[in-house]
């Protein structure tokens, strides 16, 4: 194998790169090594542009393979890998997001990018060296690219700032940044907070944009020593008198509508505009001709908001759109939620249940339960078309993992709040960033079904209309137009207190950190408007659970008696479910969860558990039946598998001669417990309920029969026969 290794510091670890003959088809390849963790992309171009599109045909696949990890999962009968994880997908999108706005939007070859996972070391993520492999194989290829682009994880933690930092040290961090850009500038970002303050994450900021330079130039050095003379692509100009065409019939139209207009008008319009373009210019140039009507709304768009702060529905720069909520509209459900932000309209759910609920997680990174989800849908009708149902896109697991995470922050722990947590989001309408739409309708259920959230969340899109650094107009609340033509999408969420999600992709090259600033104080205003809108349809989470939500039960016991409750082969156990309805984890740790749709089977359950691992002591008064009999004396059922004995001179405080004479058979009788024995055995008294009882000075407390009646002790040894 031929190869080149180059390699630098990067937060205090070696990064390396090995540029090599491995894969010597695809136009581009290099190897990145971060730690242990190894990832390899690929940059492939078609020869020939694919006809009949108007979009730049742009694909990337991240790809994991459990080798990577050392590991095989799998169903017993089929150990290949199936569908990618969720994570796998989001590093996906990751990837695309930073390398697309640096390619010529026109390019109609299809370009694919292809990152492996070879080796994950479970300390050092793959995201950040796969962005960094995947910039590093374009720009050493010849495919035409505005590259290269750096990508560095910053966290916040105790009043410092750490460079990608593995795992386990992000335990508890405030705020966790991925951010990616050139040239002093961010094009992408993932973030997620524990409530952080806007100042904390815009000095996250700065620190990726210094981290960024290193690996840009890291990258350019070895571009300019093995990288690839760039290649020309057909880019297809529009055809001559277009231009004149448009200014002469359809330019004041389209302003029109735009602003003040119906939007539907504008496909009016557009048929118009292309069937005015083949009469006139020929046929063959509807794909021209629909780029350009698209281009000159973006320019109209731009220009009346830049210069003179005009946005096509009217609203001022900052303004929201109108906001209703309503909470507790489905029966039989858990919680729901509604939210409408002018015409995106989402409908949430929440869903309670146990711990064995929960998700289990199997990935290469980590495996764990997942005991709050967060499910996000876009079905068709949302945006008045028709589709195709079913299957979940990279868009809806990017949409949900965005809500999950802001609301994550926010969730009680499991010590608090013993639930398995699922929420589904129902894009009903959709015009302008439904993902935060989800945030707030997410909310407003989780306070409709009673879980105590630390404080309400709340999401809101910020655009940006750009001509140069220093000309350009941040704009709140995007919808249609706005969202498709604007150069930024900024979705920003949190609570009063601060931030606890960020997520942004560009349609340009990049953003100052001046603008990420001021979009952070746009998007702090509005969040607090935002909220105060939803916590007129309820103010904070209510005080009890829904009434059709399963309750839990949390008891701890010693972890000793849990093969008490497990019983033989599961018997003890299996039988309290049966018996009761209910449904029972029982944790290492010896944590007890019971949970029951109907809170009296709970509660029956709960006493048995209980009654099973309870250490009866001295003094203490307890209740049963009597469970068996014998002339000196009998037993009492005082718990769930547990007798005690109540000899015939502790029946009364006065000579008994026989037992019958004092209790039978299925009496239910109350007692006192005398003392419990070195095996474990209870004594009881009946005489000593009575307040007003003392004892003779000469009663002794001895072995089980407790006082020997008139010195005999003949039934003792019967007593053991019997036990």
């Amino acid at each position: 194998m031929k190869k080149k290794e180059y390699s630098m510091d990067f937060g205090g670890k070696k990064l390396s790169v090995e540029i090599s003959d491995l894969a010597n088809q695809a136009d581009g390849s290099v190897l990145v090594r971060y730690g242990e963790t190894t990832v390899f992309a690929t940059a492939v171009m078609s020869q020939n542009i694919r006809e009949g599109i108007d979009f730049p045909p742009l694909s990337v696949d991240y790809e994991e393979k459990f080798y990577a990890a050392g590991q095989i999962l799998g169903s017993r009968f089929l150990r290949r890998e199936g569908k990618p994880s969720e994570e796998a997908i989001l590093t996906s999108r990751a990837i695309d997001r930073t390398i697309r706005p640096l390619f010529n939007q026109k390019i109609r070859n299809e370009v694919q990018i292809v990152v492996l996972a070879l080796a994950i070391d479970k300390k050092n993520d793959p995201d950040v060296p796969a962005i960094i492999a995947a910039s590093l194989a374009l720009g050493i290829s010849d495919i035409p690219w505005g590259g290269p682009i750096g990508a560095v994880r910053i966290c916040h933690a105790d009043e410092s700032y750490s460079v990608n930092p593995t795992r386990d040290e992000r335990e508890g961090v405030s705020l966790s940044i991925l951010a990616c850009g050139r040239g002093g500038k961010i094009n992408m970002i993932e973030a997620e907070g524990l409530q952080e303050k806007e100042n904390i994450a815009v000095s996250a900021m700065k620190e990726a944009v210094a981290e960024i330079e290193k690996i840009q130039k890291f990258q350019e050095k070895i571009i300019k020593e093995i990288g690839k003379e760039k290649r020309l692509v057909e880019i297809k100009q529009d055809p001559e008198g277009m231009e004149e065409l448009f200014g002469e019939k359809f330019l004041s139209q389209m302003r029109k509508i735009i602003f003040g207009g119906e939007m539907s008008n504008l496909n009016v319009l557009k048929k118009e505009w292309l069937t005015e373009v083949e009469e006139k210019i020929g046929e063959g140039n509807k794909l021209s001709a629909e780029d350009f009507f698209e281009e000159k709304i973006n320019e109209i768009i731009h220009e009346e908001i830049i210069n003179n702060e005009r946005r096509p529905d009217g609203r001022k720069l900052d303004e929201v759109r109108s906001i209703s909520a309503e909470v507790g509209i489905l029966p039989v459900v858990h919680g729901s939620g509604v939210f409408y932000r002018g015409g995106t309209h989402v409908l949430s759910v929440v869903t309670l249940g146990g711990s064995k609920d929960a998700q289990l997680i199997e990935g290469m990174r980590v495996q764990t339960n997942r005991r709050f989800m967060h499910h996000y849908n876009f079905p068709p009708f949302s945006t008045g078309e028709t589709g195709r149902m079913g299957g979940t896109g990279r868009r809806e697991i990017g949409h949900g993992a965005l809500a999950e995470k802001a609301l994550s922050a926010v969730i009680p722990s499991q010590d608090e709040f013993p639930y398995t947590i699922r929420i589904v989001s129902e894009s009903m309408a959709s015009n302008g960033s439904t993902s935060q739409g989800s945030i707030c309708a997410s909310t407003l259920a989780l306070m409709d079904t009673g879980v105590p959230i630390k404080n309400p969340v709340a999401g809101i899109a910020i655009g940006l209309m750009l001509k140069d650094d220093k000309n350009y107009k941040i704009v709140t609340d995007i919808q249609g137009p706005e969202d498709h033509h604007g150069d930024m999408d900024f979705k920003v969420s949190g609570t009063k207190e601060g931030i606890t999600a960020i997520q942004m992709d560009v349609k340009v090259g990049g953003v100052t950190i001046e603008i990420l600033e001021k979009a952070l104080e746009q998007g702090k205003k509005a969040r607090e408007e935002i909220l105060e809108e939803m916590l007129k349809a309820i103010p904070g989470p209510r005080d009890e659970l829904s009434p059709t939500a399963p309750r839990i039960a949390r008891i701890k016991i010693d972890p000793s008696k849990i093969g008490t409750v497990v019983g033989p082969g599961g018997k003890m156990i299996n039988g309290i479910i049966e018996k009761t309805g209910v449904d029972i984890n029982i944790e290492q740790d010896g944590s007890v969860l019971i949970l029951g749709k109907d809170k009296e089977a709970m509660e029956t359950a709960q006493k048995i558990v209980e009654g099973l691992v309870h250490e009866f002591k001295e003094g203490e008064e307890v209740e049963g039946p009597i469970s068996r009999m014998f002339d000196f004396g009998a037993m009492i059922q005082i718990g769930p598998n547990q007798e005690g004995m109540v000899h015939i001179s502790e029946l009364a405080p006065f000579r008994v001669n026989k037992v019958t004479d004092i209790i039978n058979l299925g009496d239910k009788v109350k007692a006192k417990v005398i003392n419990v024995d070195e095996k474990g055995r209870v004594n009881l008294s009946l005489k000593r309920m009575d307040p007003n009882y003392k004892p003779p000075e000469n009663e002794r407390r001895g072995g089980y029969g407790g006082r020997a009646a008139e010195g005999r002790d003949t039934g003792r040894g019967n007593f053991r026969r019997g036990r």
